[in-house]
């Protein structure tokens, strides 16, 4: 199953980004971004922000192998 959470942050880690410039990108306080990172689910419409802040297609990750998830 995906952890989406765990997808978002090792994504950002790999880009060299921080949880303050995601949240700066997203919208929202730091602390959020560490309890999306918890989170094995998200909402959709945060998902698409998450993904066009960091150029990568999150969704993929639930319908093919893109993401490493087997």
């Amino acid at each position: 199953m995906v952890h989406i959470g765990q997808l978002i942050r090792e994504e950002m880690l790999r880009q060299e980004r921080t949880p303050a410039w995601l949240a700066r990108h997203i919208n929202c306080q730091r602390p959020n971004i560490y309890y999306i990172f918890s989170q094995p689910s998200i909402n959709t419409d945060q998902l698409k922000a998450i993904s066009r802040a960091l150029n990568k297609n999150f969704f993929n990750c639930f319908t093919d192998d893109e993401c490493g998830v087997k």
